[in-house]
């Protein structure tokens, strides 16, 4: 999906510029040709023969290279590029972005670049969540670089939290959608997410535990391979994420009438933990408690949004699916779930208290398809998200 397109590569110094070197092959492997700058810092973790080795180019280093500078300056280093792409970008790069500041050759490229930006954020966790890392990011943005990850896991320090680059793939497929060649360019995906909320009277309601997080991760990584997202949520306790099109419901009616408006799709994907069930007796004044003993709650079956869409005569997305948390027998449920329902593929977990899976950062999960059971390991709910994403991809272009 990269054929053609030149990418600079600026590799910070952190542990994580190993996994430039994996970042290289794979552009390439996507007709991408890279062309490696290492900063000072970077030299600690990748050495120049590996990068050159991968990329196939001669990799830039130093600022005042008077050979470079007589065959191709920093000016036009940083122009020939369709995109500059900075992985791992280490907070001081971020704060020399930031601050403008050009002082060696990578700095210098990023100044001098009219080309979009794309930075993969990469360091310990209390520096991403440093005030001034915080600063520094939200003034990138405002200039419109583009930023992917970081994600959230075990640090090479030992620590845990936000701040792990972005994978491999992740990054892939950013370069991608910044380029605009991503596989699901010209698609439109819907996705719904997050739990509803089911009044009983003002100030109570029926829901769940879902935090929206898996639907949101999905989405930014639909949007991330080029699709025009529809994204119908809930009340997650995750914000939506950038770039693609909201639609804030609470119930499971406005839900189904959110999704009704947002047809035609391409794919559909309903993540959304939807309540099977809302009290038909529900009042507009606060209920009280009396002598009288409990209130009597009486409760009407929500409309099936999977099956309904799957099911629909005219109109029916290509690819239609679902998604089913349980806490037993999760296979075979599932399975049962996707042949009841008629979509195309169910997303199946076991939710399970002790599996920490409905609101934390990982899943597990098992895609059911008419050709059966894949069992996915572990892994974060981005990653999760990528892998279902690319999936998509390869399905609505296998039907072409």
């Amino acid at each position: 999906m990269l054929t053609g397109k030149r990418i600079l590569l600026i590799i910070g110094g952190g542990i994580a510029a190993f996994k430039a070197l994996d970042l290289i092959r794979r552009l390439r492997d996507q007709g991408a040709s890279v062309v490696p700058v290492l900063t000072k810092a970077g030299e600690e973790f990748v050495t120049p023969l590996s990068a050159s080795a991968l990329a196939a180019e001669k990799v830039y280093r130093d600022l005042f290279d008077l050979t470079d500078e007589a065959e191709m300056g920093h000016i036009e280093l940083s122009r020939a590029a369709d995109l500059v792409v900075v992985a791992p970008g280490t907070a001081d790069l971020m704060a020399k972005m930031a601050g403008g500041h050009a002082n060696d050759l990578a700095s210098t490229l990023l100044m001098a670049t009219d080309k979009r930006v794309l930075i993969a954020p990469a360091m310990n966790v209390r520096m991403w969540e440093h005030a001034a890392t915080q600063r520094n990011l939200a003034v990138l943005q405002g200039d419109g670089v583009l930023v992917v990850g970081p994600n959230e896991g075990d640090m090479a320090c030992g620590e845990y939290g936000p701040g792990r680059m972005a994978e491999v793939p992740e990054i892939v497929a950013a370069v991608g959608a910044a380029l605009g060649d991503g596989p699901l360019k010209g698609r439109h995906v819907l996705v719904t997410s997050g739990p509803t909320h089911e009044p009983i009277d003002p100030v109570r309601y029926i829901a769940n535990r879902s935090s929206g997080a898996q639907g949101t991760a999905l989405a930014a990584a639909l949007r991330d391979l080029g699709a025009s997202v529809t994204f119908v949520t809930g009340s997650a306790t995750v914000a939506p994420p950038d770039g693609v099109t909201v639609v804030p419901v609470e119930t499971a009616r406005e839900m189904a009438g959110a999704v009704e408006a947002a047809l035609p799709a391409d794919a559909a994907v309903f993540a959304a933990a939807v309540a099977d069930w809302r009290v038909e007796n529900a009042t507009d004044e606060k209920m009280k408690k009396t002598a009288g003993g409990m209130p009597e709650l009486a409760f009407a079956e929500n409309p099936d949004i999977l099956a309904s869409v799957a099911q629909m005569a005219k109109g029916r997305p290509g690819l239609v699916v679902g998604f089913a948390a349980e806490t037993n027998d999760v296979r075979v449920h599932a399975t049962a779930k996707r042949e009841r329902k008629g979509c195309d593929w169910i997303v199946a977990n076991d939710v399970s208290p002790e599996t920490g899976i409905m609101g934390g950062s990982e899943n597990a999960v098992h895609l059911v398809t008419a050709d059966g059971v894949e069992d996915w390991p572990r892994m974060s709910k981005a990653e999760t998200a990528r892998q279902l994403a690319l999936r998509i991809a390869d399905a609505l272009g296998a039907a072409e």
